[in-house]
């Protein structure tokens, strides 16, 4: 399906994450950039994908669009959002003929000739015939991902399933790859590969009939769902740095009034788009934990800038560009970021806090947590009340909510303009919790 439906998409669920349905038809559709009546088939295409996720259930049982978002703790063990992944990564015709090559190689290999004559025969009467070329391009992109592999032997090449690695392995054994595998894939990132390899296990051992309570032992709440969302891009930009392209896309800043254009496609109606269109080097990609944010950062004729993944649409890679400049801007980033707590690449200054211990017996929570989590920073002194804690950083606006996390733990003592910020922000805590 057209790129621009998935970012279309992409912004919508997002909208609808962050709102919470709090948001009317009219408001919905102005924030995003759409008609009301784009905005009532996006609605209608989202509830088929659902439905067509939840189709193996009884009816009674299959889920409404509307409770599916809301996120309970249980719903969450399945995240919502990847269904998005699930349903736009490939067309229509591509999914039913994939889907057909893969069980067709599932029982026998078999050449491109005699798959394109059982595909020819199996599509519904809807869907366009492939050709031999169309066949043999699905077969090397099934093997380039390693869902099948090719046979030694002369020509014609056979090809059949890749499964050895679930079909060698035991009942138990298949469980507790599933259960390392849902542990990965909801805690580290990137998320959605994990999900999907996630989601073909629990397949086959469902096929195997293995008892469902046995390979749902966890359950996550998710809270980044932008996390996931942005993955949407993240691919397609790593693509771009490992073959030093450019890319050009449409930006909508955090601070926009919109987030999502639809292309202009009938000149009679064409107008100038909300967000700012960019052509630019992308130089390496940042995730941010505290948040669970993806950024871009890349060379453009402004010089190094720093994008919010969630405002990129309609990525497309643009020009290569020369190996030794490429290798320049990367060396460029990598010094401008050498003090960065994230990605700031404002003035180095040295910050210095005060640490205060725990009393009682138990252990120093707070100097393990700074250590664990204090970067390059070092403890300069110490005495059994406290330890003082230096870093020098770009700047103290990242750094900033890291400190203030510590609460009454943490005194900073330099530099003096931090402290007065941090003075001024718990004066208007405190105002809070004043009598009325």
């Amino acid at each position: 399906m057209a790129k621009e439906s998935f970012d279309k998409e992409v912004q919508f669920l997002r909208m609808l994450v962050l709102t919470s349905g709090a948001f009317g038809r009219q408001q919905f559709a102005e924030r995003l950039g759409i008609s009301v009546h784009t905005f009532d088939k996006t609605i209608r295409r989202l509830k088929e994908v659902v439905s067509s996720m939840h189709q193996h259930l009884p009816q009674e049982e299959r889920k409404e669009f509307a409770e599916t978002i809301r996120f309970s703790y249980y719903d969450s063990s399945d995240p919502l959002l990847l269904f998005l992944f699930r349903a736009k990564s490939v067309k229509e015709s591509e999914s039913e003929r994939i889907s057909l090559l893969l069980g067709a190689m599932n029982e026998q290999a078999l050449t491109a000739m005699e798959l394109l004559d059982m595909i020819c025969c199996s599509l519904p009467s809807g869907l366009p015939t492939p050709d031999e070329k169309t066949i043999r391009s699905d077969l090397k992109y099934l093997e380039e991902v390693g869902v099948i592999k090719k046979e030694p032997g002369p020509r014609p090449y056979r090809y059949r399933l890749q499964d050895d690695l679930v079909q060698s392995l035991s009942e138990d054994e298949l469980i507790d790859l599933y259960d390392f595998v849902d542990v990965m894939a909801n805690t580290q990132v990137p998320s959605v590969q994990g999900y999907l390899l996630r989601d073909g296990l629990k397949k086959h051992l469902l096929r195997s009939q293995a008892r469902r309570d046995a390979i749902e032992p966890f359950l996550y709440k998710y809270h980044y769902y932008s996390r996931i969302l942005d993955e949407a891009h993240l691919f397609t930009l790593l693509h771009a740095i490992r073959q030093r392209r450019k890319v050009r896309f449409l930006y909508f800043s955090p601070k926009s009034e919109k987030s999502y254009a639809s292309k202009n496609t009938n000149p009679l109606f064409e107008k100038e788009p909300e967000g700012r269109a960019e052509t630019t080097l992308p130089l390496k990609i940042v995730y941010d934990h505290q948040y669970g944010r993806w950024y871009l950062l890349a060379y453009g004729r402004e010089g190094i800038r720093k994008y919010r993944t969630e405002g990129l649409t309609q990525i497309e890679e643009d020009e290569a560009v020369d190996d030794t400049w490429y290798e320049e801007k990367q060396r460029e980033l990598a010094e401008k970021l050498r003090h960065s707590w994230l990605i700031d690449t404002g003035r180095p200054v040295t910050v210095r806090a005060r640490f205060y211990n725990p009393e009682g017996p138990e252990p120093n929570f707070i100097k393990e947590r700074v250590l664990l989590q204090g970067q390059w920073g070092q403890i300069v002194h110490e005495d059994e009340h406290s330890f003082i804690y230096e870093i020098k950083v770009n700047g103290t606006i990242e750094i900033k909510p890291w400190l203030r996390s510590f609460g009454s733990s943490c005194e900073i003592l330099e530099p003096v303009k931090l402290r007065r910020e941090m003075i001024a922000e718990w004066k208007e805590i405190r105002s809070y919790y004043e009598s009325v």
